[in-house]
């Protein structure tokens, strides 16, 4: 389980490295079209579009590492007054129907994809990019999503906090 947990933290940090490029990627992809617009007078004509997808994988692809740094919102009001024993059984408890729903979601993120590429559904827009390519990063993203949790879980199991 150890291998498991090292691979977890390796792929999280994996995913939060790319998902800080995509931010990095946002950021000059609205100055171009800023400095384009002002200097030429002319428009990337994609920027608005590919900037909801940049900022979509950013989410998603950061999602595990800000699980893994316990960096999630989370309520306390009713856990802060148990034992640390009964709060472990808690955060269990809680991990693993949080491991259900994400997994779920994960399992129908996958069907949206998968129904996206054999559909050749393309976006609306100028590019009009396939749609399943700005989706990947949403599949990956959830998996490491799901791999975090399961991480968590083990490590509550364990007595690991």
């Amino acid at each position: 389980m150890k291998f498991f947990i090292k691979f977890e933290k390796w792929l999280s940090g994996l995913g939060a490295l790319i998902s800080a490029l995509f931010i990095i990627a946002l950021v000059l992809l609205i100055l171009t079209e800023i400095f384009s617009r002002t200097l030429f007078d002319k428009s990337t004509m994609i920027a608005d579009e590919y900037s909801g997808y940049f900022y979509l994988a950013s989410v998603f692809l950061g999602l595990g590492y800000t699980f893994s740094q316990k960096a999630h919102i989370r309520i306390n009001i009713l856990t802060a007054r148990l034992s640390s024993g009964t709060q472990r059984y808690f955060d269990i408890f809680a991990g693993v129907v949080t491991f259900m729903v994400i997994t779920f979601i994960f399992y129908r993120v996958i069907l949206m994809t998968i129904d996206a590429y054999s559909f050749d559904i393309l976006s609306e827009g100028v590019s009009e990019t396939p749609i399943y390519l700005t989706q990947i990063p949403m599949v990956v993203g959830t998996l490491i999503f799901v791999v975090a949790i399961f991480a968590f879980i083990v490590r509550k199991v364990q007595n690991d906090s």
